[in-house]
C-alpha cells in the first residue's frame, strides 16, 4: 500500500478537479470533461493493475500462499506457468482453487479502458458538434 499513496494524491486531485463540471451540470457540453474522465479511467486502470501484479507480492509464492492460509501446489504452478508470466488476465495461483489476484481486478481491468475510449470518442463528437455550430453561426 505504500508503493500506491504516491499514486493516490494526483488521482485524488483530478477527481477534486474533475467533479466541480459534475455539480454543476456543465459536464454534459465539455469535451474537456469527458477528457478528463478519460484520463482518470486510464490512471485508475494503472492502479488497478498494480494492486492485481502485486497481490501476493513475495519474491517466494509459497511464502504468500501459506501467509493467505491456502497451500502451494508446485506441480500446478508448474504445469501452468504460463498463466504467472501473462500481462492479462492476471493470475497468481496458489493452487487450482485459490488465486492471489482479486476477483475484481481482471474485469475492471477490461471495463475500465473501454469506458476511457468510450469518453474519448463522446469528446471527439462534443468537439466536432461545436466546431460544426460555430461555423454556422460565422457563415
Amino acid at each position: 500500500m505504500v508503493i500506491l499513496l504516491p499514486l493516490l494524491i494526483p488521482l485524488l486531485a483530478g477527481v477534486f478537479f474533475w467533479s466541480r463540471p459534475l455539480f454543476s451540470g456543465t459536464w454534459r457540453r465539455s469535451p474537456g470533461w469527458f477528457v478528463w474522465s478519460a484520463l482518470l479511467l486510464l490512471a485508475a486502470t494503472g492502479v488497478t493493475y498494480l494492486v492485481g501484479s502485486l497481490a501476493g507480492a513475495s519474491l517466494d509464492p509459497e511464502e504468500a500462499c501459506h501467509r493467505a492460509g491456502e497451500t502451494y501446489d508446485a506441480l500446478y504452478r508448474s504445469a501452468n506457468f504460463e498463466e504467472y508470466t501473462r500481462w492479462y488476465p492476471l493470475h497468481d495461483k496458489c493452487n487450482a482453487g485459490y488465486d492471489l489476484v482479486p476477483a475484481w481486478v481482471n474485469p475492471t481491468l477490461a471495463v475500465l479502458p473501454a469506458l476511457a475510449v468510450l469518453c474519448l470518442a463522446y469528446a471527439v463528437r462534443l468537439a466536432v458538434t461545436r466546431r460544426r455550430t460555430e461555423k454556422k453561426g460565422t457563415s
